[in-house]
């Protein structure tokens, strides 16, 4: 019998510090105003301690605790980010220790902004397989530490932050019913940010400085979202012979309110069916389609029976789109 996933628990938390517009233009030029009407974006949450692995914990903890499951009732726990605590261990392993979920096997995955959406798809997978009955998903950043505070093209945009969605196995035809993934490595150059470069030992160089900052052309990453927000969208509607006016919510990946509405523009869609929460978090790259699921979860704006499209795109260049029934009480 073909198992389905189904999303039985949401959960998210950010870090109680508040940076607002205003504050960072005590740090840099710019102004709420500039901010605001370029990026749709107010305030973030920004760490003043806590690394990627303490928020992904505490969304775990929730999405857990929203599904009315014990850690060691977790097989698999799969953790998208692009700013682990370390190269190793894992965000995931880390947080597995301390759920103490024993039988859960743990790995991170790295598609940037787009990682929540390569996370359920890949969690999605294993469950068909037979293999795992009860997958936690976890999307975590604390974009904070990558951040160049003088580059005010990048510092206004992002924030810190983690989601968290448990997936299990269902034999109703309900949960994840379609998904798009799609990649563009000859973009790369659009959206980076550094790891530890190559050294040498045979070499006269020494050690060099080095000081991992997101670095973005703009305008051809805004050209990129718009295209292939509309692009995984009509994928994924295609793939299920649904309609846009089948659609009741999609959520879009939080990056710029010009880029989500544009997209409306394009798939036909009313903007009213696009959740943004942008203006209150910013850009929380793997973490903000979690983020603001949990938030609708939570505000029991979602009812059984819902079709929800979660749409993303990010670094490398990613994208994706995950369309899924929502069956949750």
């Amino acid at each position: 019998m073909m198992r389905h996933a189904t999303i039985t628990g949401t959960g998210s938390y950010v870090p109680e510090n508040v940076m607002t517009n205003d504050d960072l233009a005590k740090l840099v030029d710019t102004s709420d105003e500039w901010i605001a009407s370029r990026t749709g974006i107010r305030e973030r949450r920004i760490s003043t301690g806590q690394n990627t692995s303490d928020l992904a914990y505490e969304a775990a903890v929730r999405a857990l605790a929203d599904a009315n499951l014990e850690a060691a009732d977790i097989d698999l726990i799969i953790c998208a980010t692009i700013t682990p605590d370390s190269f190793m261990p894992s965000v995931a392993c880390i947080v597995q220790d301390r759920l103490g979920a024993d039988k859960a096997a743990a790995f991170d995955i790295t598609a940037a902004c787009t990682g929540m959406i390569y996370a359920m798809v890949t969690a999605e997978k294993f469950i068909a397989s037979g293999m795992y009955q009860k997958v936690l998903v976890i999307g975590a950043e604390t974009l904070s530490k990558v951040l160049d505070w003088e580059d005010r093209s990048t510092c206004v945009l992002f924030g810190d932050g983690a989601g968290a969605v448990v997936l299990s196995a269902s034999e109703h035809k309900k949960g994840i019913m379609a998904a798009h993934l799609l990649s563009d490595g000859s973009k790369q150059s659009l959206l980076t940010c550094p790891a530890v470069p190559l050294s040498d030992l045979y070499s006269k160089e020494g050690k060099r400085n080095f000081n991992p900052v997101i670095a973005m052309q703009g305008q051809e990453v805004f050209k990129f979202a718009v295209r292939t927000v509309t692009e995984n969208i009509n994928a994924v509607l295609r793939d299920t012979s649904l309609k846009a006016e089948d659609i009741q919510f999609i959520i879009p990946h939080q990056a710029n309110r010009r880029i989500i509405e544009q997209a409306a523009k394009f798939c036909n869609v009313p903007i009213e069916k696009f959740y943004i929460n942008l203006d209150r978090f910013g850009n929380t790259s793997a973490a903000t389609i979690g983020i603001a699921l949990d938030e609708m979860a939570q505000n029991k704006e979602l009812k059984q029976g819902d079709k929800i499209i979660l749409v993303g795109f990010g670094g490398g260049m990613t994208s994706g789109a995950v369309l899924l029934e929502w069956d949750k009480d």
